[in-house]
């Protein structure tokens, strides 16, 4: 498997971003306020995009805030040791909030409180091939010589954050829970209007016409990937290279561009058999 990994609880972490104590403190001490708008995914399944969709909510779709701050800082991840002070600054109101967890290392405060939280699904083939590009992208880890070897560590859960199936199946689990929304990426990308309606109702938030046009607007692929502050052309060369694309192509069934007929067949075979029992019809996976 990828080299630069530290493990906690039996999950992957890239060591250069996270420390043990990082995450035992996340899971025990973080205190999830009932305010709280949480984006929670794994990695390569909207994350980013999400994120500006709900800075633009609440902004009433005036672009000013996701043009003036780094989209890190605007919605910092709970499990990192340095947004731990950006969210301790963060003013009052409603904080958004980001995260990677799995739901067994998720604060415990938010399990007794009402904050909500955005579950974001995609299919794990479109999320295979974006991760594969995207670490090749980056200094994080060491990334896979292949496609094929990273088809292979993906599918053994030895990736950044462990294996999709145990993620989603975790996350599933909450999605009766009134202050929980799962969305799938498949579906914001084909009516990202009416998506983006059930995310205001589900946070109680009433945009005008304008308004929401204005949030399709400057939340759309091409904005999001001429804006500096959410490009990720200004984060950090440590961790990666200069010219990185958070925002590479966006779009829904890529993997059929890159994975053969061989790897999405057995591909499909081994998604079947990991959720065996779970209604598929649930889950993205065509």
């Amino acid at each position: 498997m990828a080299e630069g990994f530290m493990w906690y609880a039996g999950i992957p972490f890239p060591a250069s971003l996270y420390k043990p104590e990082d995450i035992r403190a996340a899971h025990e001490q973080f205190v999830v306020k009932d305010e709280d708008i949480i984006t929670v995914t794994y990695p390569k399944s909207g994350t980013n995009w999400m994120i500006e969709i709900l800075c633009l909510i609440l902004s009433k779709g005036d672009p000013e805030w996701i043009r003036s701050v780094p989209i890190w800082e605007r919605s910092p991840w709970i499990e990192n040791e340095l947004r731990f002070k950006r969210i301790r600054d963060m003013k009052e109101g409603p904080r958004l909030l980001s995260s990677h967890l799995p739901i067994q290392l998720f604060p415990k405060s938010f399990f007794t409180s009402k904050a909500k939280v955005i579950y974001i699904l995609r299919n794990p083939k479109d999320v295979l091939v974006s991760a594969y590009y995207f670490y090749r992208q980056s200094k994080i880890i060491k990334n896979a010589e292949s496609l094929q070897q990273y088809y292979e560590w993906f599918i053994q859960g030895n990736v950044s954050r462990g294996s999709w199936f145990a993620h989603v199946l975790g996350w599933m689990s909450m999605r009766e829970r009134e202050n929980v929304l799962v969305l799938s990426y498949e579906a914001l990308k084909k009516d990202t209007r009416n998506t983006v309606k059930r995310i205001c109702q589900f946070l109680g938030k009433k945009l005008e016409p304008q308004e929401l046009d204005l949030v399709l607007e400057n939340s759309s692929f091409q904005a999001m990937k001429e804006n500096r502050m959410s490009n990720y052309s200004l984060a950090n060369r440590n961790y990666f290279r200069a010219g990185i694309e958070i925002t590479r192509r966006g779009m829904v069934g890529d993997w059929k561009n890159h994975l053969t007929v061989a790897q999405a067949e057995d591909f499909d075979k081994i998604f079947r058999e990991k959720l065996a029992g779970f209604p598929l019809e649930l889950l993205p996976c065509d």
